[in-house]
């Protein structure tokens, strides 16, 4: 505790100096350095919950939040529990397939392995493994993957993202842009519902839209669960690389690019492979709260009304060592939400009072599969019916400022309208999202927002440098996916963190919650738009 008193007192007190602060605008440009300085600094290891990471972000974003001024958000408390199990898992060190030919998985260099069913031990034990194509039932496509097969005791190997990646026909499986049918957490629930002992699935780089250093990293050390998940998962669940992928196949007398364009085509049908599946997991098992941190703005003559920010707090903590670092710091990943959010809380504090109220969220467990955002979404603390919208932030580019303002799940919902006037008083022009078959609409918390019919607004300046233009852009994207993302090499580095687009996003995300917060308007879901039934049926 001492060490915890120490540590935040010299970030505290860095967080309360009287310097002269650059603005653009509303929005502080100090302000938001300073939050990104701290909660990506060493000092909060990587902020992973159940750790002393996230005893050092929950104290820091509270004392930050009660300087700003703003209320509690949950009664007379600035936090929300979140029950959680974490499982420490300990695969086997080699994952045995027996059949033609012997094939051991070497842990981490050819696969990982997690469970998320709280036991001691899980052995899988002689499971036959079954490729399933993509591992999809989808009745509105007349698609199922397990049609036929009784997967009892069974492990299934299955492609990431859906059929309809690289097509030209946007009504099926929505052409490149990624369905939820395309998401690794939906192909686990669907293979626990066909009764699978495990399930496999098969990493491509483009497929996924991570490099496998990315699974690496997430496949080892403690997950966290919701307490309760609504169904039994797999025994075991997890990923084998592609070259792993190949040998299997191969060594079966079978090709794996054929395999895969047959798995695109309607009426595919599953292939039971020659070998059976033997791996063990030793799990430590913890149960524990987390928190949600949540502040708001109380409204006027709309105070029941409501305009929820959200952005995660969380990262990766301390994880497998990578070029000599072992803390996962998430400068951009995300405290840049994270310090944008305190930034913009700080900007209309000192404008308002609003007719509506401004809800300030800082959610857990992002990370580990949204998990805060979905804990919320199943106990909120604002009635759904009476949100009017949710903005989300979540790891804005560090590279400079950008003409364009990319809308993720563009086309869902009418938050685009009130984004494009803001956007243009920016000089900006909105952009749909330019990688659409790596499913980001469904991989950041504003997706369980609109699980629950609020309609959700996430952008970002990405694809268009401001004075360096578009190639520009891409080569520092790409950049950062492939060296930075998920790595400890995310972190916040003088010089080289560029705020402006992030300044400039977080004003425009100012500007939307401002004119919303002022008018009598509900914006809706477009036509086609699978959450437009949600939002009727709760109004």
């Amino acid at each position: 505790m001492k060490r915890i008193c120490t540590i935040l007192l010299g970030i505290l007190s860095l967080s309360s100096c009287k310097e002269n602060t650059k603005t653009s605008g509303p929005i502080s440009e100090e302000t938001i350095k300073k939050h990104i300085v701290a909660l990506s600094s060493d000092a909060f290891e990587g902020r992973k919950p159940f750790t002393h990471g996230e005893e050092m972000t929950l104290t820091y974003l509270q004392g930050e939040i009660k300087k700003i001024g703003l209320q509690p958000g949950n009664g007379d408390s600035f936090t929300q529990d979140v029950p959680l199990t974490e499982i420490s898992g300990h695969p086997s060190e080699t994952m045995e397939l027996t059949g033609p030919k012997n094939l051991s998985l070497k842990l981490r260099d050819q696969y990982v392995a997690f469970t998320q069913r709280p036991v001691a031990e899980i052995n899988l034990s002689g499971s036959d493994l079954v490729f399933c194509g993509y591992g999809i039932v989808a009745p509105e496509y007349n698609w199922n993957d397990y049609e036929g097969l009784d997967m009892k005791g069974k492990t299934a190997l299955v492609l990431v993202n859906d059929p309809g990646l690289g097509g030209e026909d946007s009504t099926f499986f929505k052409g490149s842009t990624m369905t939820y049918y395309g998401r690794w957490t939906y192909k686990y629930e669907e293979a626990a519902r066909q009764g699978a002992s495990g399930i496999l699935i098969i990493h491509e780089t483009n497929m996924a839209g991570y490099p496998w250093a990315v699974v690496q990293g997430a496949g080892s050390g403690a997950k966290l669960n919701l307490n309760s998940l609504g169904y039994t998962p797999c025994e075991m669940q997890g990923w084998v690389s592609l070259d792993a992928a190949k040998e299997i196949f191969s060594s079966a007398g079978l090709e794996l690019q054929t395999n895969m364009m047959a798995a695109r085509k309607p009426g595919f049908k599953a292939v039971p492979l020659p070998y059976k599946v033997t791996a063990g997991i030793k799990n430590e098992i913890r149960t524990n709260v987390s928190k949600n941190v949540v502040a708001m703005i109380p409204g006027t003559d709309q105070k029941d009304e409501y305009i929820i920010f959200s952005a995660h707090w969380d990262h990766l903590g301390i994880g497998a060592v990578v070029d000599n670092d072992s803390i996962y710091n998430g400068a951009r990943d995300n405290s840049t939400g994270s310090a944008a959010l305190l930034a913009i809380a700080e900007a209309m504090m000192k404008e308002g009072p609003y007719k509506r109220s401004i809800v300030f969220l800082w959610v857990t467990a992002e990370e580990q599969g949204l998990l805060g955002s979905a804990y919320y979404a199943a106990n909120p603390i604002f009635p759904p019916s009476k949100t009017v919208a949710n903005i989300n932030i979540d790891g804005m580019a560090a590279y400079g400022e950008m003409n364009d303002l990319s809308i993720i799940g563009f086309g869902q919902s009418e938050m685009e309208t009130y984004a494009a006037r803001a956007a243009e008083q920016q000089k900006r022009y909105i952009l749909p999202d330019q990688e659409p078959e790596k499913g980001y609409f469904f991989r950041s918390d504003h997706f369980n927002f609109a699980k629950i019919g609020i309609p959700a607004l996430y952008a970002h300046g990405s694809f268009d440098h401001r004075t360096k233009g578009k190639a520009y852009a891409k080569e520092k994207s790409d950049e950062y996916r492939s060296t930075a993302y998920h790595l400890p090499a995310d972190e916040y580095v003088e010089g080289t963190f560029e705020l402006g687009g992030i300044i400039q996003d977080a004003t425009l995300f100012y500007s939307v919650a401002k004119e919303l917060a002022n008018t009598q308007d509900w914006p809706k879901w477009k036509e086609g738009s699978e959450f437009k039934a949600i939002r009727e049926a709760g109004k």
